[in-house]
């Protein structure tokens, strides 16, 4: 079974995804890591050398090449499902959990490190909160096509384990 955790930048998805792979003892896959690792470069390389398009387009190449991988939990990039009809994709593929979180959780998560992130490095902290509320805003109805939605605030690994078992289950 694959499982793609879903959800804004800095709602948690590789952490969740690397405690709930364990617990499953399924492989773990950040697909931005996995970019880096293709291009030899950073994300935030890729997107001022190539483009943000050039980098969808290798975020959907590494998306669709899981496909058919069994016992694999894939943390998706924060804008994965919403291009390239890739939601789509991976709800016909696998279980898909949105980790919804709200915007001033998320300003606190990733406001320390937003240098590493090449859609929000330039912006104040005025701007920065408003881009985390349009873009949630934009991207939500994306991310609630999500199988499994839960709070990522405070994610209870051992519960989403719980929840995943009873969809797989079915």
């Amino acid at each position: 079974m694959l499982i793609f955790l879903v959800g804004f930048m800095g709602s948690g998805k590789s952490t969740v995804g690397k405690k709930l792979a364990a617990r499953l003892q399924y492989d773990f896959v950040d697909m931005d890591k996995v970019i880096e690792l293709i291009a030899g470069k950073s994300i935030a390389a890729i997107f001022d050398e190539e483009g943000e398009s050039f980098f969808r387009s290798k975020e959907t190449e590494v998306l669709r090449s899981l496909g058919g991988r069994k016992n694999l939990v894939v943390s998706t990039g924060g804008g994965t499902p919403c291009h390239s009809e890739n939601m789509q994709w991976m709800n016909e593929n696998g279980i898909t959990v949105f980790l919804e979180m709200h915007p001033g959780s998320i300003f606190h998560r990733i406001g320390p490190n937003k240098k590493s992130r090449p859609l929000i490095r330039h912006l104040g902290d005025v701007d920065l909160m408003e881009f985390i509320i349009n873009e949630s805003d934009k991207r939500k109805p994306v991310y609630r096509q999500a199988q499994l939605v839960i709070k990522g605030e405070n994610v209870k690994t051992e519960e989403l384990e719980h929840q995943l078992r009873q969809i797989i289950e079915k």
